[in-house]
């Protein structure tokens, strides 16, 4: 089963016995559950996309392992071409979804490790590049969700892993046997886990010797036994019990965050990919950093898209579409969408094969591509909500509007233009409201200031990579500075 349709996604992850807690309470059946499901939906979309004959060159490739097709999500990436498809698969998938369709991380954990695990095997002399790429045949042929966990809840940031009060508040090695290890501790801010048949874990930072215990890394299903996810609440969640598609603003898709804990957790030998190789933790940390970063420039633009599309519907509801102030910002909005957009296209192009063989993004403008995405998303939303008008945040409900007795003041006062319901205005700004104020602004704002390192992380890497003394030497030579 190379390829798997969105229904067999669906029914896969039905199958799975997941220790879901939400509100206070067990999920028993995530599937159906009214708050969930629009995240399992839109992971489903990049399933069903697949299977479109129209989407086919950009949702799916010949696999470097199988010989066989493969959903590009699942993908060893084999040239600058496969990464600049992956930005365009990520756009197209913002644009069908309009927030978070979760399967980058695990596409990004999976070419992190391919690269770092063989030069881990270079160093000394192991077997986890073996490993991984019999994990990769695994997933591959199965067409499996990966989710990738790397944050750490990090307790006293001063403070290093070992150093910590509570040595679980980076997730451990507390047991080592002959076949495996015994894990314990969490990873937070996991989005996409509970629609996810598997989980690779990383560390979260570079680590010393002394920090040995924690330079783990493997996989293992999300339902193995002492795994245990705890939902995180969004801005306006439960609107999605109250039965209305209206108020919700995108009824059908979602994404969705969990603490997901990891209480002495069984690992074999045959699924671990790092294992106290302290020196390689950095490298696993920055090659997955940066393929993330890159992913920002396809996702959120995405998802930009249907925002500045929202936007400018707005406008023509409330009849100010000629209005020059409204058209300079619709282009205003464009313009920073576009500039995050060829920055994710610039760091693919200009990617370069890695020792393993796989292709590695130019870290740099990846970074650069990420310190952009912490600032757009937020002045692209603000000036969607200048557009939009304060209706956005203060219409009635939609039992307001279809009530008998206070329905219709409802539909003589809040008129725009007179072609246009009261219902098509109030669902678009509904939806400029989800994605700049609720469920959807987990993804497209919040996400975008701290998702893939909040933005120090990619300034640091900016120094890192920005050959100030190259530049110093240049300018010297112009100069005719020979000292």
């Amino acid at each position: 089963m190379a390829l798997m349709t969105g229904e067999q996604f669906i029914e896969s992850i039905r199958k799975m016995n997941m220790q879901i807690y939400m509100f206070g309470e067990k999920v028993e059946n995530p599937v159906d559950n009214p708050i969930l499901r629009p995240s399992l939906n839109s992971v489903r979309a990049t399933y069903d996309l697949a299977q479109m004959p129209e989407y086919e060159d950009l949702m799916t490739v010949k696999s470097s392992i199988t010989g066989e097709k493969i959903n590009r999500f699942c993908h060893i990436h084999q040239s600058t071409e496969d990464l600049i498809k992956k930005v365009k698969m990520q756009r197209l998938l913002g644009q069908k979804t309009a927030s978070c369709f979760q399967r980058c991380v695990g596409m990004d954990a999976f070419n992190a490790e391919f690269s770092t695990t063989y030069e881990i095997d270079k160093a000394h002399g192991t077997k986890y590049h073996e490993n991984f790429v019999n994990y990769m045949k695994f997933v591959q042929e199965n067409d499996m969700t990966v989710d990738g966990a790397m944050t750490d809840p990090k307790g006293d940031r001063a403070l290093s892993p070992s150093k910590q009060a509570d040595p679980d508040l980076y997730l451990r090695v507390v047991e080592r046997r002959p076949d495996g290890v015994v894990v314990r501790g969490a990873k937070a801010h996991q989005t996409g886990i509970c629609n996810s048949q598997e989980v690779i874990v990383m560390p979260t930072i570079a680590l010393s010797p002394e920090d040995k215990d924690y330079a783990i890394s493997f996989a293992v299903p999300v339902d193995a036994e002492g795994i245990l996810m705890i939902i995180g609440r969004q801005s306006c969640d439960t609107r999605k019990l109250e039965g209305s598609q209206l108020d919700v603003g995108n009824s059908q898709y979602g994404g969705v965050e969990a603490l997901v804990v990891f209480n002495d957790v069984f690992v074999p030998n045959d699924r671990i990919f790092l294992n106290g190789e302290t020196e390689f933790a950095g490298m696993l940390v920055e090659r997955f950093a940066g393929y993330h970063r890159q992913s920002y420039g396809g996702c959120k633009v995405g998802v930009g898209d249907v925002l500045i599309g929202a936007a400018a519907l707005a406008a023509d509801y409330n009849g100010a579409q000629k209005a020059s102030h409204v058209k300079d910002k619709l282009i205003e909005m464009t313009h920073l969408n576009e500039t995050l957009y060829s920055s994710g296209i610039a760091c693919s192009a200009e990617g370069s094969k890695t020792e393993s063989g796989n292709y590695i993004i130019d870290l740099l403008l990846a970074n650069v591509c990420k310190q952009n995405v912490t600032r757009f998303p937020y002045e692209i939303a603000r000036l969607a909500e200048d557009i939009a008008g304060g209706l956005m945040v203060t219409a009635p409900s939609e039992k307001d509007l279809k009530d008998p007795v206070v329905g219709p003041y409802v539909e003589k006062y809040l008129k725009g233009v007179n072609a246009v319901s009261v219902e098509n205005r109030l669902r678009i700004l509904r939806l400029i409201e989800n994605l700049t104020l609720g469920t959807a602004a987990v993804g497209y704002r919040t996400e975008s200031m701290h998702g893939a390192g909040s933005p120090q992380a990619q300034r640091i890497m900016i120094a890192r990579q920005g050959n100030i003394n190259g530049k110093k030497e240049l300018a010297k030579a112009i100069a005719q500075i020979t000292e």
